[in-house]
């Protein structure tokens, strides 16, 4: 095997033609390497060979175009089966062992690629399910213009055929999409084994990977080494995957063959076997990326290509009717159509949020300070006290002795009306001889005091609900308010799925919960049965699932102080070498106990 510095991808200047003699396509892309390399060597990294011992060999005829794994962003996720104290040190020190480096980049890989591959399965079994007539709609209409103009010319020669095109439509959707869901399903089995096979050597050789010394890295060579070879046999073998036409070789490189004892391993050894350990990961990416082109889940754009279309050429046409109405052809009709605008929405916010709460902060400041010193108040007062002297007076005179001091109104006016309809009786002669004149004052000034008071009344009922009338003018305000903090709110945690906040992403936590029960009594199911094989994939698809509830629950219990707690019983969870009774337990613990994984967001 050639070193790193040999290979075609290396440094230019190795190559000892002149420049002059080689071809012009081969200098033109060997300068995309060139400003790789020289941006990457200036790039900060706790590990200086980080980028250089993930080059694989270039194509040929692409001489110095270095094709390199791209360096993702490593995220925590669910850790490896170590011992807490060892993978604690490694931490708070930040000298993580190469070996765990190596492993926690194949493992990070493996569960992206799981996670692609999930979603997929997901999409195609949901239009597996699915009726005849949605089947069709999505083979013309959701897989991009170029399966449009197919099917509608396959539809066309099947019309000429005198064949049931409806038919032929349903027959191939469904093939499709059941030779999609193979190839995902061996995938998925392959990968999902894979992992657990990882996480069961980890668990194996953890003393061995985790003392710090040289002989960590050559085990973790060792073990990864087979790993590949069978992971290499597990997606050869596979049927569904060599049915498909765009599936490329796998051929992964195998480490020579030299003695596991650190001792007799050199570091350009051990450079040389991380190289190609990281050349087989860039290679199983690319036989992934082959596979997943046509069978993972469609982008949006492709299946909403048809609704895209229709608002460009809506767009389009508006853009052109616009540009009829604007100053460019000398029309004024925007220009009046935007200060038109500006006036109505002067006017919408005078009319109900600035008058409206300037009329709120009136009434809640000043008017109930001026409330009782008005003048309706005073003139009412005034003519209670001329009713009640009035009352007096006539009582006084008609009885001819002092009336008590605590005499009330209603008594008084029960000896005037006793005297009005004894007056009444000589309603002429007692006009001008009688007490009839003055008795029909005492009650005309009764009748006006009760409408003042009715009136006073009204005015108090009118000023209690200005408040209820400025909010009401407001209303169209804050209904505006709440669909854009509404509109707001949807875009921040757009697709945010578990992670997110509210029901929703309770539920898909739980949900993930379910899926790791699910797994877990699966496991158990085929490890009764005697099915090796099939109990590692559901292992494996356990440990993603853990994976996916580990990142989704973390900021979340970390909010409510639950996190250490949780992270103990995922990783619980996920030990190889723990009873499947005992994990259930754990899980139904989990379910039950913790604040971020209770199906309501009030605590129980």
């Amino acid at each position: 095997m050639d070193s790193p510095s040999s290979s075609p991808g290396g440094d230019p200047t190795a190559d000892t033609s002149p420049e002059s003699d080689r071809k012009p396509l081969e200098i033109v892309l060997s300068y995309p390497g060139r400003i790789w390399r020289a941006v990457a060597g200036n790039i900060p990294s706790p590990d200086p060979n980080l980028l250089s011992k993930i080059r694989i060999p270039t194509l040929p005829g692409l001489s110095g175009l270095g094709i390199l794994l791209r360096p993702q962003r490593r995220r925590h996720g669910l850790p490896l089966p170590l011992h807490s104290t060892s993978a604690h040190s490694f931490r708070v020190v930040g000298d993580t062992s190469k070996s765990l480096s190596i492993i926690e980049d194949i493992v990070e890989h493996t569960l992206s690629h799981l996670h692609t591959i999930q979603k997929s399965l997901l999409f195609w079994q949901s239009r597996a399910e699915g009726t005849s007539s949605q089947k069709i709609y999505f083979m013309v209409f959701e897989r991009g213009p170029r399966a449009f103009a197919k099917e509608i010319y396959q539809f066309a020669i099947s019309l000429t055929n005198q064949g049931s095109s409806i038919q032929y439509l349903s027959d191939s959707a469904s093939e499709m999409i059941s030779i999609r869901l193979a190839i995902l399903t061996s995938l998925q089995h392959s990968l999902s084994s894979f992992l657990a096979e990882v996480y069961l050597e980890v668990n194996q050789y953890k003393d061995a990977l985790t003392d710090g010394s040289e002989k960590s890295l050559t085990t973790a060579l060792v073990l990864i080494n087979g790993l590949f070879s069978k992971l290499e046999a597990s997606l050869s073998h596979a049927s569904e995957i060599k049915k498909d036409d765009n599936s490329i070789a796998l051929q992964f490189q195998k480490l020579p063959q030299l003695d596991t004892d650190s001792s007799q391993w050199t570091e350009a050894e051990m450079n040389t076997a991380t190289n190609l350990i990281y050349q087989n990961l860039q290679s199983l990416n690319l036989y992934l990326s082959s596979l997943l082109s046509t069978c993972q889940k469609p982008k949006k754009v492709t299946t909403h290509w048809v609704r895209y279309t229709a608002g460009a050429v809506g767009l389009s046409a508006c853009s052109i009717w616009l540009l009829k109405h604007s100053r460019l052809m000398g029309s004024s009709d925007i220009d009046n159509w935007i200060k038109d605008a500006k006036e109505s929405m002067t006017l919408f916010w005078k009319e109900h949020v600035e008058t409206p709460l300037i009329s709120i902060r009136d009434e809640l400041f000043e008017t109930f300070k001026t409330r009782e010193t008005g003048g309706i108040d005073t003139e009412v007062q005034l003519n209670t006290d001329a009713l009640r002297r009035m009352l007096i007076a006539f009582c006084e005179q008609t009885k001819g002795q002092k009336l008590p001091p605590d005499a009330t109104d209603q008594q008084m006016m029960e000896i005037v009306m006793a005297r009005y309809e004894k007056e009444m009786m000589h309603p002429v002669q007692n006009l001008f001889n009688g007490e009839l004149a003055r008795a029909m004052l005492i009650q005309i000034q009764r009748l006006k005091l009760d409408l003042e008071t009715a009136m006073l009344e009204l005015d108090q009922i009118l000023k209690a609900n200005q408040i209820n009338f400025a909010t009401l003018a407001a209303l169209p305000a804050c209904f505006i308010v709440y669909l854009l903090i509404s509109v707001m709110r949807a875009w921040l945690l757009h697709d945010k799925g578990a992670e997110g906040r509210g029901t929703k992403a309770r539920r898909h936590r739980r949900l993930l919960l379910v899926e790791v029960e699910k797994h877990l009594m699966q496991f158990q199911a085929c490890m009764d049965s005697g099915m090796d094989e099939e109990a590692r994939c559901r292992f494996g698809l356990m440990l993603y699932s853990l994976d996916r509830l580990y990142k989704a629950v973390e900021w979340h219990a970390k909010e409510t102080g639950e996190w250490i707690s949780l992270k103990h019983d995922i990783v619980d969870i996920a030990k190889p070498d723990m009873e499947t009774a005992q994990k259930l337990a754990v899980v139904s613990r989990v379910e039950r106990m913790y604040d971020c994984l209770l199906p309501s967001s009030k605590r129980l």
